[in-house]
């Protein structure tokens, strides 16, 4: 990515004229100072107007004066200013005001905001081209996330608690969150993990996601299909009990037996309803029957009644003739009364009263008589009519007998006929249910296009996993760590390392470099001495910049800023005894410190200037010209020396 800093702008809190530093394109920019000069915050500065989440320009001195802060650099759409507002006493500040022009004419003030941080991320995205798709489908992985032009600053930036540290490689590595976000995105950086991987993985879940949807309704459909196979055998069953089916067998595939449904329900069975006509007759007749029955029953219920009443009648008058006889054979006195009394000579025995008195005694025996020779001729007419009625009640039983059986008769052939009419009339129900449920699973059977589509998905998985396949990934990303090791051997001669010859992989797994000695792989934090941090920093920064310089149209832009690098060498009671307003023109430099710090100026002119796509060095350092001078591709930016700093006296001053 093309993308070199041309200059590092500071507006002042109080008003006037801004502070601009310079930068030349494609060579390594030395800002020369001593300690608290502001060397330390040109990183920071950097970074915050780039987009950075946090501000980590020191506070203080730097932030008390400054107002606003920005870079105008330098990128194939040409000149850009970013600048951002000091943040005061918030920790974050989104206020960006972004200016881009041919060539920038850097502004006096700066009234207000023109963009959001987030507007000013997707601008340098876009600028860096590169994917937006992320490593992982899942949103809820943050460090999975696409990677962003923020995520590059890992490879631009070494400041001075970094650029010799044994246990941070990369800028920002020493927070957990950015390790594991720099693991991921290493692959991508080192182009084993490429755009159309990134494509190929979203496609892949899209089409995991599809085909799991989809396998899942071939499964339901199936399932549905194991119930019509239950359904069909019940459906089997009937027919053979109703005689519809030609084979006895049920088959336990669901094929077979829908094939014999099939077969049932396309055969006309014969009707064997009965007709109306003759089931009219026989219903007037049964009713007819029922009538006979109900008017012999109440005929002869009249019967038994007359006959009970005649019994009852012929024995009121047994008694009645019972006790007239009775009576009888007591009157029977009063005629031989009388013949005794008649036989008297005398009147004198002959009394008128006891006369009269026999008289009304024989009246009543008479009376008597008369009755009772009268009760027999009731007796015969109770018997004669008794005789009739039970006549009259036998022949109405014995007719009511036949109607009754007649009638269970028709009952019965008529229960039998409804039978028959009802069994028939559920096997065309039957048979209407079964066309209906072969034309609904007709319908509903979308099967075949379903696995058709699952088998085009299953494909396209396959090939996706071939694109994205991990054993692929590692071997191009060994390579990639080959090249860069090859480039790293080539750089660490010329540096002022202990082991020179000992080849200088890049581990991304523990972002650090493994240095094989002897046979053994030593860790960057395994090796002692400031001078090896430094070299094996130097080295593999640089190496990853040549790497990314053979790529075309590489993500990464070509800058490199260092902090510090000589620290490693520099006198300790020179930095003991550095102020504001020191000069290191005095400083007690060893000839050997000079040296090595020199050959890693040395060796980044080289690097830039033997470059084979455009790349900018910035380092900032106590190290003056008598260190670096005369340099091929070195020159002095600043010196901030004698007074000068990074904000100028003047805003420090009180009004």
């Amino acid at each position: 990515m093309y993308f070199q800093i041309l200059k590092l702008v500071l507006w002042p809190r109080k008003g006037g004229e801004p502070r601009v530093v310079p930068f030349e394109r494609n060579v390594v920019n030395v800002i020369s100072g001593g300690s608290k000069t502001g060397k330390s915050a040109v990183i920071p500065i950097i970074d915050y107007c780039l987009g950075s989440e946090h501000c980590a320009i020191p506070v203080g001195k730097i932030r008390q004066a400054c107002n606003w802060f920005g870079v105008v650099v330098d990128t194939s759409d040409g000149e850009i200013l970013f600048a951002r507002r000091e943040p005061g006493d918030v920790r974050r500040q989104g206020d960006f005001f972004v200016l881009q022009d041919t060539t920038i004419s850097v502004p006096h003030t700066i009234a207000d905001k023109s963009h959001s941080r987030e507007e000013v991320k997707e601008l340098l995205n876009r600028l860096s081209g590169l994917s937006n798709l992320r490593f992982e489908a899942d949103p809820d992985v943050g460090y999975k996330a696409r990677v962003g032009f923020r995520d590059l600053m890992a490879f631009v930036f070494q400041p001075q608690n970094i650029v010799a540290n044994p246990d941070v490689l990369f800028f920002k590595a020493d927070t957990t969150e950015h390790r594991e976000r720099l693991k991921t995105i290493l692959p991508y950086v080192l182009g084993a993990v490429t755009p159309r991987t990134l494509a190929a993985r979203q496609e892949l879940v899209q089409v995991q996601r599809q085909l799991k949807r989809l396998s899942a309704d071939l499964r339901s459909i199936e399932s549905t299909a194991d119930r019509w196979a239950a359904d069909g055998r019940s459906w089997l069953q009937q027919a053979i009990e109703l005689g519809l089916a030609r084979e006895s067998r049920i088959p336990d595939s669901w094929p077979e037996i829908l094939h014999q449904l099939r077969a049932i329900a396309n055969v006309t069975h014969p009707s064997v309803a009965p007709t109306v006509r003759g089931a009219e007759s026989t219903i007037r007749r049964i009713a007819s029957l029922r009538e006979e029955v109900r008017r012999l029953s109440s005929e002869a219920t009249d019967h038994r009644q007359r006959l009970a009443e005649i019994h009852q009648l012929t024995e009121s008058s047994n008694q009645f003739g019972g006790a007239l006889e009775l009576q009888r054979e007591r009157l029977a006195l009063s005629t031989w009364l009388r013949d005794r009394f008649e036989e008297q000579d005398t009147p004198f025995e002959r009394r008128a009263a006891d006369s009269a008195l026999i008289e009304r005694l024989c009246s009543a025996l008479g009376s008597i008589e008369l009755q009772v020779r009268t009760q027999p001729m009731v007796r015969n007419t109770l018997d004669k009519e008794e005789i009739e009625r039970k006549a009259a009640l036998g022949a109405a039983l014995e007719r009511l007998a036949g109607a009754k059986k007649e009638l269970a008769v028709y009952e019965r052939s008529t229960a039998e006929a409804k039978a028959a009419g009802d069994r028939l009339a559920f096997a065309e129900r039957f048979l209407g249910k079964l066309e209906q449920a072969i034309s609904q699973y007709d319908d509903a059977d979308h099967t075949q296009p379903l696995r058709n589509e699952i088998a085009a998905l299953s494909a396209r998985e396959v090939a996706l996993r071939y694109e994205i396949d991990d054993q692929s990934i590692r071997r191009k990303l060994d390579q990639a760590l080959d090249e860069i090791e090859r480039l790293t051997g080539r750089l660490v001669p010329d540096l002022d390392g202990e082991w020179k010859t000992s080849p200088v992989r890049l581990n991304i797994q523990e972002l650090s470099v493994e240095v094989d000695r002897e046979g053994r792989k030593h860790f960057l934090w395994e090796i002692g001495s400031g001078a090896n941090w430094l070299a094996y920093h130097i080295a593999i920064t640089v190496a990853l910049q040549q790497f990314f310089a053979r790529k075309p149209h590489h993500e990464v832009p070509g800058l490199l800023v260092y902090d510090q690098p000589s620290q490693v060498y520099f006198p300790k009671r020179a930095s003991e005894t550095d102020d504001d307003n020191s000069d290191d023109g005095g400083v007690d430099w060893r000839d050997e410190d000079i040296e090595a710090v020199r050959a890693v100026f040395a060796l980044l002119g080289r690097v830039v200037t033997d470059a084979k796509a455009p790349l900018q060095v910035i380092v900032l350092d106590h190290a003056d010209g008598e260190v670096w001078g005369d340099l091929p591709g070195v020159q002095l930016c600043d010196r901030w020396r004698d007074g000068e700093k990074l904000v100028p006296v003047a805003w420090l001053e009180e009004d």
